[in-house]
C-alpha cells in the first residue's frame, strides 16, 4: 500500500510539470483526428516506442478481466463441498451417516439413488412430499417407523447442492471406525469451513490491485522517459524525474513499522476472542462415571429406548436419571456377578442414589424444557444429544449455546397437525388461531420463531 502510495505521487508530480509548470497544450478534437495530442515532437516519439507497450497492456488487462469474471461466474454455479460440510455438520449430522444407518439412512451415493430435483424438495420440506402422496416418499417414511424429518425451508437450492456434492465427496472415501478420539476430535462440528467465496474475492481483489500497480509503474516509466528528453526542466523538476523508489527508506518508515505491528495486534487480538467464545462450551465433555455404563451396548445393540432409563423426558422438564432400581430390572438376573453389578448392590444397601455425573448442563438462567421438545416440538433425542447408540461413553455433542438454540428456533418449522382417532393427520386446535392469524399476515411458513421461539422470557425468567 506505501509503495502503490509513492507511485501515485510521482505520477501527480510528472503530470503536474508536464501539463501545469510547462503548458503542453491538450487539444480535444471530436472529428475523425486524434482525440489529443502533445506537442508533436514528444508525442510522435513516445507514441512510437510505447505503442506496442500499451497494447499489450491493455490487451492483459482485458484477459484478466475477463478471467476474473468467467471465474466469478462460474463458482457461482458450482457446488462448493466445503460450505456443504459445515451445513451437513449443523444441520445433518445428528441424524445421518453417509456409510450406516443411523437416525435416518445412510447417505453414501444417495445422488445416484434419487435426483437432485427430488432430494431438494425433499430437504426443504419432506412431510409436504409425504402428505403430497410421493410414492419414494411416503414408502421412505414407512420403513423408518415414520420418523419425522426436520424441514429445511430457508435452504436454498444452492445449499442443498453443496451438501450434496460434500455426500458425493464423502461417498468415495472408506468408512472410518468410530474411535474414543471422537470425543477430542467433536469441536469440528461446529467450526465453519473456509468460504470458497471469500478466497475468489479475496484472490480477485489482490490481482485487480497488481495490476492497477503494474499499469502506474508502466505510466511512470514512460512518463519519466518523456520528461527526461526535455531540456527546459529546472533542478526542482529534474530531482523528481530522477528519483529513485528507496525500498530500505520504506521499511525502516514508521508507517510501515505501524501498519505491521497493527496487523499483528488484529491477529492476536482476533485469535483471543475466538478463545474466550469458547469458554463454557464443553463440546466433547465425557465425564467418567461412577458405574461403567456403555449407551453402544444397551441402546446400539439391544435397542432399549431412552425413555425406559430417563422416564420423564415426554414428560417433564428434566429427562430424569435412572435409579438403581431401573438397572435392577435386568440386573437382577443378569451380570449378578459382575464387579460393577456390586457396586449398584452397593448403592441399594446404603439407600445411597447412584452419584451419576451431568453430561449436558444448561446455567442456572436458562430454562428447558424436555417435554415441550420432544412432544410439542416432536424433535428426536438424537439431533440434540447425537448418535448416543454410537457412544461407548455419553459425550456431549451439540455446543448447546444460546446461538445454537435460536439457529434452531429460526429454521424449524412448527408441527401443527395431530393423529385423530382414525390415524389421520387433522390441525391442533392449540394453534388454530395462532395459525389463522399467521396466514392472514400472507405467511406461509410457520416457524417456531412465529409462536414467541425467540422472546427472551421464553428461555430466560
Amino acid at each position: 500500500m506505501k509503495k502503490l502510495k509513492k507511485t501515485l505521487a510521482k505520477i501527480l508530480n510528472l503530470l503536474q510539470i508536464v501539463f501545469v509548470r510547462k503548458k503542453t497544450p491538450i487539444i480535444f478534437v471530436l472529428q475523425k483526428e486524434p482525440i489529443f495530442s502533445i506537442e508533436k515532437t514528444y508525442f510522435n516519439n513516445f507514441t512510437s516506442m510505447h505503442k506496442k507497450s500499451y497494447f499489450r497492456y491493455t490487451l492483459a488487462i482485458a484477459a484478466l478481466w475477463l478471467a476474473l469474471s468467467i471465474n466469478a461466474l462460474w463458482a457461482q454455479d458450482k457446488a462448493d463441498p466445503a460450505k456443504g460440510k459445515e451445513l451437513y455438520a449443523q444441520n445433518c449430522a445428528t441424524c445421518h451417516k453417509i456409510h450406516t444407518n443411523a437416525t435416518g439412512p445412510a447417505l453414501k451415493d444417495v445422488s445416484q439413488r434419487r435426483t437432485e430435483a427430488w432430494l431438494i424438495k425433499w430437504i426443504r420440506n419432506s412431510q409436504s412430499m409425504i402428505k403430497s402422496g410421493d410414492p419414494i416418499a411416503v414408502k421412505l417414511y414407512n420403513e423408518w417407523n415414520q420418523t419425522a424429518m426436520n424441514s429445511f425451508p430457508d435452504f436454498t437450492d444452492q445449499d442443498i447442492k453443496n451438501i450434496l456434492a460434500y455426500i458425493d465427496e464423502e461417498s468415495k472415501k472408506q468408512p472410518v471406525q468410530a474411535t474414543s478420539t471422537t470425543a477430542q476430535n467433536a469441536t469440528a462440528v461446529t467450526t465453519p469451513a473456509d468460504s470458497g467465496y471469500t478466497n475468489i474475492i479475496l484472490g480477485a481483489l489482490a490481482a485487480i490491485l497488481l495490476v492497477i500497480l503494474a499499469v502506474l509503474l508502466v505510466l511512470t516509466s514512460l512518463l519519466t522517459k518523456l520528461l527526461k528528453q526535455r531540456d527546459d526542466l529546472d533542478e526542482a523538476d529534474k530531482e523528481i524525474v530522477e528519483s529513485k523508489f528507496d525500498l530500505a527508506k520504506i521499511l525502516g518508515s514508521k508507517a510501515f513499522i505501524g501498519t505491521v505491528a497493527g496487523i499483528i495486534f488484529l491477529v492476536i487480538a482476533k485469535a483471543g476472542i475466538d478463545k474466550v467464545m469458547d469458554i463454557g462450551m464443553q463440546i466433547g465433555y465425557a465425564p467418567t462415571q461412577p458405574i461403567p455404563f456403555s449407551h453402544k451396548l444397551h441402546v446400539g445393540k439391544y435397542e432399549i429406548a431412552c425413555q425406559y432409563c430417563h422416564t420423564t423426558v415426554m414428560k417433564s422438564k428434566s429427562a430424569g436419571i435412572p435409579s438403581a432400581n431401573i438397572c435392577m430390572n435386568c440386573h437382577n438376573a443378569i451380570k449378578t456377578g459382575s464387579p460393577n453389578m456390586q457396586k449398584i448392590y452397593t448403592y441399594i444397601e446404603n439407600n445411597q442414589p447412584i452419584p451419576w455425573v451431568r453430561v449436558h448442563n444448561l446455567p442456572d438462567l436458562a430454562y428447558f424444557n424436555h417435554a415441550q421438545h420432544t412432544v410439542a416440538g416432536q424433535i428426536a433425542c438424537e439431533q440434540c444429544h447425537g448418535e448416543v447408540k454410537e457412544m461407548e461413553v455419553i459425550q456431549q455433542r451439540a455446543p448447546l449455546t444460546m446461538g445454537w438454540c435460536i439457529d434452531c428456533h429460526r429454521q424449524t418449522l412448527v408441527s401443527y397437525t395431530v393423529k385423530d382417532a382414525n390415524g389421520k393427520d387433522v390441525l391442533n386446535p392449540y394453534y388454530e388461531k395462532l395459525l389463522a392469524f399467521h396466514k392472514s399476515k400472507g405467511k406461509t411458513k410457520f416457524k417456531v420463531e412465529d409462536i414467541g421461539g425467540l422472546e427472551c422470557s421464553k428461555c430466560h425468567y
